[in-house]
């Protein structure tokens, strides 16, 4: 099946990191964008079905972007009721934002693969923008970024290579039954990443390794998030930062022809665009 031009492409949390800059690249390349977030002028939230339907009410396609989380308890269940829906209304291509090496995603990537759509499954490294956009924003900003990584590798990914690619398997043939693992070109430490931002930025700011409960204790008293909610946070973290994904893959320069975006090239252009003020 291919995407044309006169097919609406739904791009879910598309107001988010990763969903902006879909429907950004979707829309430069004259594709028709429907964008799903609750403040839409259709709006659409996971935690209310009632809001489905109506904004896959003419698509072809879907970017599939869970929140919270892809390995929260209840994606699983919730994509794959979506997933048929979709198929129902007469969606042909799923594409799933996923976490690469989390097992707990392993329910909603099933989900799409049995959904009767053609699908692609995107296991992307953490963003870059995470730093920036994301949840260590105000740690940066506060001076101290204490997180349950310790001195593990990570092979940061950017989000405008996350949306090039995602924008590539939904509107180009080619991509259906595909697990694309997605990393940036290099390994660094949490550590490393924070340094890097310091140095560019001129903010006096640390990575400090915490422990997992340690940093559970943060999420409930300063952000008041439920105890279930930092239970299932805290067993991903434990999960994705065990050292299962200090290497990296050529997927991103295969599918795009060129070299995934550099930590440090990140960090320059956020600068210069007003990061960490």
């Amino acid at each position: 099946m291919t995407t044309t031009k006169n097919d609406i492409i739904l791009v879910t949390a598309g107001t988010g990191k990763v969903g902006r800059r879909v429907a950004e690249r979707l829309a430069d390349n004259g594709f028709p964008v429907r964008i799903g977030s609750r403040s839409a002028d259709l709006p659409f939230d996971w935690a209310d079905r009632s809001t489905w339907a109506p904004v896959l009410d003419g698509v072809r396609a879907a970017f599939v972007m869970y929140t919270p989380d892809i390995g929260d308890p209840r994606a699983g269940e919730t994509i794959r009721a979506f997933s048929e829906l979709a198929v129902a209304n007469g969606v042909r291509r799923l594409v799933l934002l996923s976490a690469r090496g989390e097992d707990q995603a392993a329910a909603a990537e099933a989900a799409v693969r049995e959904s009767g759509a053609e699908w692609t499954v995107l296991q992307a490294a953490w963003f870059n923008q995470n730093f920036d956009e994301g949840v260590f924003t105000d740690m940066v900003l506060a001076g101290a970024v204490a997180f349950p990584a310790g001195q593990v590798l990570e092979p940061f990914v950017d989000s405008a290579d996350l949306a090039a690619v995602a924008a590539i398997a939904l509107t180009e043939d080619g991509h259906a039954g595909r697990n694309y693992e997605l990393t940036g070109p290099r390994l660094l430490t949490f550590g490393d990443a924070v340094a890097a931002i310091a140095q560019e930025s001129g903010r006096d700011v640390q990575y400090i390794p915490v422990t997992g409960a340690e940093f559970g204790a943060v999420l409930t008293v300063e952000f008041g998030m439920p105890d279930e909610e930092v239970a299932g946070l805290i067993d991903i973290f434990a999960t994705l930062l065990d050292g299962r994904n200090a290497h990296v893959t050529g997927t991103v320069r295969q599918l795009l022809g060129r070299d995934p975006i550099d930590f440090a090239d990140y960090v320059r252009d956020a600068v210069a665009a007003g990061a960490w003020k």
